[in-house]
This record gives structure tokens, C-alpha cells and sequence, in this order.
């Protein structure tokens, strides 16, 4: 099958491309999943850091 003699390298060369796939789906069906809040000590540390990259 697919010219590959060894079962086991053939074997292996379908698991990666399995997992690849499975990947790809759990990332697709996940991606939206978390919340995007903004904190007020995330605004705080923004303005911070635009404060700092001013001064340089």
C-alpha cells in the first residue's frame, strides 16, 4: 500500500497524517472558545507599556 513495504513505517506515516487531521478539527471546533475580557490591570499594564516605548 502507498509503495511502503514496512507495516510499521507505513503505520507510522498514517498516524501522522491522523493526528495532523484530528488536530486540525479540535482547532477548528476550539477557536472561539475562550473569552476575550479586558481587565482593568490589563489596561493599566498597556498604558504602561505605551508609556515606556514613548520614552525610548
Amino acid at each position: 500500500m502507498l509503495g511502503i513495504p514496512d507495516p510499521l513505517v507505513l503505520t507510522a506515516f498514517l498516524g501522522c497524517i491522523l493526528v495532523t487531521l484530528i488536530s486540525l478539527i479540535y482547532g477548528l471546533a476550539r477557536r472561539n472558545a475562550a473569552r476575550d475580557e479586558l481587565t482593568q490591570e490589563d489596561r493599566a499594564w498597556a498604558l504602561e507599556e505605551k508609556r515606556v516605548e514613548d520614552e525610548i
